[in-house]
């Protein structure tokens, strides 16, 4: 008999089961699935025999979908998930485009704070967090299983930046230096390598607004003094001969060189400033740029650490109302033999100090104290930048991959990155398992779980994206063997790219399990984070993939977080009672605790998080300059990534400034200017009377008392 199918429109089309296989192959496709032969043959068997059953000449479509569907839940549910949600992808859109269009009127209207980075006042801003709503509905709809848009749904988990995460990679460490070598191409232009420093800048620039606009999160400038030090000679070598040229004796020649030298460099860290700060990327954000410094040891790099200083603390603004600006974020690299006291890099050590007292930045990094990324420096003499605020990279070794695979394998960190983050919301896992009388361990097993293999399945689906997506990054050398040809796809690069597993809430999470803060007890927390740490490392050898426990800087998550547990447990003294979480390990912000004793607190977790953390602690005055280089030394003795934490206030008035003010008391003015510690970064809690930040995060700062 010959059978028809009745397809929407009624029209009749002959049952073909080869086209059964050319649209399950579609729906295999998207979900990075491959069917093998015997696969396919199942397939086509239980779909004809199926029909047989049917005795019908004519078979109505839906019918069809229906034996299609049950054949691929017996092969594979997920693609069968795929093909179902294709299927229905007109009901669907219609409902997904609605909450889009709801949410686009909010963002229109009212504005968006969910990335205190984005103005969302801005015509291009809005536009991008538009489009960026509905990729991230594109996102829950065709990469996620059931479970997992159940398990962000209530909360159990959260998918940092779902909006970009199926496009492009997170967090990096961009090596500037390899791209400017030689020249380069960009936007189809060839760029030749500068030839004086106040071209690097320039170059500098373009290539980090370039390149940072096609991927989301901290992108790092590494080392970023030793990067100038070539170009500073050059320019040095130029002034020089002309000087020279024009009948000046020698010594005076090279006073006047490096004089001239020295305001290149101060311009250029001030070009930055301006860049950095008011032009926007093509994602409607000011890209989260970090550079590092502090290690050269040569004139020019010394005068390039000292310049980036110096701009910093002078401020950007018209006479009498300078103010800092919040990016670049500046880190310290700080090496104990070369910064401590009586060493040839001392001077650049306090020029940090000065720094860090009046502007919040640098933050500081140790490389010479305790723990893993001091580490790496004394046995290799490598650096572990910050890629952002916090993140930091597993070692991968030039040889052995993973592990060295001798003596003499070297570990190696400029040029690679993140594909994104995953965090547990661990209160309310604990909360779960106590209502469901299940063990904690074996829930929070669970959702570790489901964040491995969202991670496997994000490797594998960005790998198949071409080095066309991001030429500079791709092709020009700007991430690790970043040398592929314009249309290869990008797998290669990604067996040394990291994976986050992020932490949340773990104050929360002691005060729930026993009534008793991180400062009162903490050991439940610490036996928890061991546990992840195991469970990471033993998925780390079995997929071998680069995984990474990253303490998250719950920005928008920290309110989020709160109003997930109250829909699913209530509300709970000291859990869910105040508008937000705590951030990652931290103590709370409310406990009145001294510096050191925050600092020796938190370091219990220190080790435990190696894949993304930070210490800060709060300093009430910036006039007592020893109090502040006294922690920091301390911090760095203890292996640290330090922040220098104030509240900075400026009336935009009258340009008077002070900590914590909310009225300007020479003026009476409101119109302030506010910078706060968001998190790992500084942000505006307070600009022409609004705030970028989320009244959950603002309920923090108001709460703030160690941090």
């Amino acid at each position: 008999m010959e059978r028809y199918v009745v397809k929407k429109d009624g029209a009749l089309e002959r049952f073909d089961v080869q086209k059964v296989v050319e649209a399950v192959g579609k729906s295999a496709t998207r979900v990075l699935v491959k069917f093998t032969p015997e696969q396919e043959r199942f397939i086509c068997q239980f779909v004809e025999e199926r029909v047989e059953e049917l005795g019908l000449e004519k078979i109505e479509i839906a019918q069809m979908h229906n034996i299609v569907e049950g054949a691929l839940e017996r092969v594979n549910p997920m693609v069968a998930k795929s093909y179902r949600d294709y299927r229905n992808y007109k009901q669907d859109f219609v409902q997904m485009l609605d909450d889009v269009y709801k949410k686009s009127q909010n963002i229109m209207y009212i504005g968006d704070k969910e990335n205190s980075n984005t103005d969302s006042a801005l015509v291009s801003t809005k536009r991008s967090l538009i489009f960026n709503e509905l990729n991230r509905e594109l996102y829950k709809k065709f990469f996620l299983t059931t479970e997992e848009v159940q398990a962000i749904r209530d909360g159990y988990i959260y998918i940092h930046d779902m909006n970009a995460r199926r496009d492009t990679m997170n967090c990096c460490l961009f090596d500037v230096k390899s791209v400017l070598e030689g020249g380069f191409e960009m936007g189809n232009i060839f760029y030749n390598e500068p030839k004086s420093l106040d071209v690097a800048f320039d170059v500098i620039g373009d290539i980090v607004l370039s390149a940072a606009s096609q991927q989301y999160g901290g992108f790092t400038i590494p080392q970023a003094d030793q990067i100038l030090e070539k170009y500073a000679q050059k320019s040095y070598d130029k002034y020089l001969a002309k000087y020279l040229d024009l009948g000046i004796d020698k010594d005076k020649a090279h006073e006047v060189s490096m004089s001239e030298v020295e305001r290149e460099m101060e311009q250029g860290f001030q070009g930055w400033e301006y860049k950095f700060n008011t032009v926007a990327s093509s994602r409607g954000d000011y890209p989260f740029i970090t550079v590092t410094i502090g290690l050269g040891t040569s004139v020019f790099a010394k005068m390039a650490s000292k310049a980036c200083l110096k701009v910093r603390s002078i401020g950007q603004g018209k006479p009498g109302f300078k103010k800092p600006v919040l990016f670049p974020k500046i880190v310290f690299l700080y090496d104990e033999n070369l910064h401590g006291p009586g060493k040839e890099l001392e001077d650049v050590f306090e020029a940090g100090i000065d720094c860090s007292r009046k502007t919040m930045y640098p933050d500081w990094l140790s490389l010479t104290g305790e723990g893993y990324i001091a580490s790496m420096y004394k046995k290799y003499g490598k650096v572990i930048s910050p890629m952002g605020c916090r993140a930091f990279l597993s070692p991968w070794y030039e040889r052995g991959g993973m592990k060295p695979a001798d003596d003499n394998d070297e570990p190696v960190f400029i040029g690679r990155f993140n594909i994104g983050a995953v965090s547990l919301h661990l209160p309310m896992i604990l909360a779960k398992s106590r209502q469901e009388s299940r063990d904690f361990y074996e829930v929070l097993d669970y959702y570790l779980e489901m964040i491995r293999k969202l991670h496997i399945r994000t490797y594998a689906y960005l790998g198949e994206m071409r080095a066309s997506t991001n030429p500079l990054a791709y092709c020009e050398g700007g991430f690790y063997g970043g040398h592929l040809g314009f249309h290869d796809k990008i797998k290669p690069l990604l067996k040394a790219a990291t994976a986050s597993f992020g932490i949340t809430a773990f104050n929360e999470l002691q005060e729930l399990y026993n009534g008793k803060s991180l400062v009162e007890d903490g050991d439940f927390a610490i036996e928890v984070l061991k546990h992840i740490n195991e469970k990471v490392n033993q998925f780390k050898e079995e997929d071998g993939n680069l995984y990474a426990i990253y303490g998250t800087p719950a920005e928008n998550l920290c309110g989020l977080q709160v109003k997930q547990f109250r829909n699913k447990y209530g509300i709970i003294e000291h859990v869910s009672d105040r508008d937000y979480v705590s951030n990652s390990f931290h103590c709370h912000v409310s406990e009145d605790i001294t510096p050191i004793e925050k600092q020796d607190l938190e370091g219990r977790f220190w080790e435990l998080s190696n894949g993304g953390k930070i210490q800060y602690v709060r300093y009430p005055i910036n006039y007592n300059r020893d109090a502040v280089k006294t922690l920091v030394r301390r911090a760095m003795a203890k292996g640290f990534y330090e922040g220098v934490n104030l509240s900075l206030s400026y009336c935009d008035d009258c340009g008077h400034e002070e900590l914590e003010m909310d009225v300007c008391p020479v003026c009476g003015s409101k119109n302030l200017t506010k910078i706060d510690r968001m998190n790992g970064y500084l942000s505006y809690s307070r600009v022409k009377g609004d705030t970028r930040l989320n009244e959950a995060k603002m309920a923090e700062i108001a709460d703030r008392k160690s941090m």
